[in-house]
């Protein structure tokens, strides 16, 4: 078994669920993460190991579904497409209707919030990346990260409050 199918083995599922996750279709996961294990065996060698090898794939695989999306032109915005897969409670239909509303307000929060709380908050709700990760994409600390994205979800949770009221 060569290195890299060792990585294909070790990180396929983590590189599926992320792009499920963002997507919330199994075969655009399917597609995304194949184009991914594609092009980094392709690149492989500039890998410099900077960060882990995880969230290297991770991030050519967040590229890969922009780049997607942008082509098929289908979802009209990221954030739209990242909150599709926001778990529904299917009880009832005011439950839904509720559950898609609040689904809308995030889509508009996560908008307008300002970089690095935004990417900082993506990263870990979706790719549920760890804080040292966190820190490795954007070469901070692990302090750094954790209070970024807290800072992230306080305002996320403040600004949905507000528009409650």
């Amino acid at each position: 078994m060569t290195d890299f199918e060792k990585v294909y083995k070790e990180y396929f599922n983590d590189v599926y669920l992320y792009i499920k996750r963002l997507s919330g279709d199994e075969h655009i996961a399917e597609d995304i993460t194949s184009e991914t294990f594609f092009k980094a065996l392709k690149s492989i060698d500039s890998f410099r190991g900077e960060c882990e090898i995880r969230v290297w794939l991770c991030q050519i695989a967040k590229n890969s579904y922009y780049t997607y999306i942008k082509k098929n032109s289908k979802i009209q915005n990221v954030e739209e497409a990242e909150l599709v897969n926001l778990p529904d409670n299917k009880n009832n239909v005011a439950d839904e209707v509720a559950n898609k509303m609040q689904a809308l307000a995030i889509q508009k929060i996560l908008e307008e919030l300002e970089e690095p709380y935004r990417e900082v908050f993506m990263w870990r709700v979706y790719a549920e990346l760890s804080f040292k990760e966190i820190a490795s994409i954007f070469n901070k600390n692990e302090n750094w990260a954790c209070v970024t994205y807290h800072r992230a979800r306080n305002q996320i949770k403040k600004r949905l409050e507000e528009k409650e009221r």
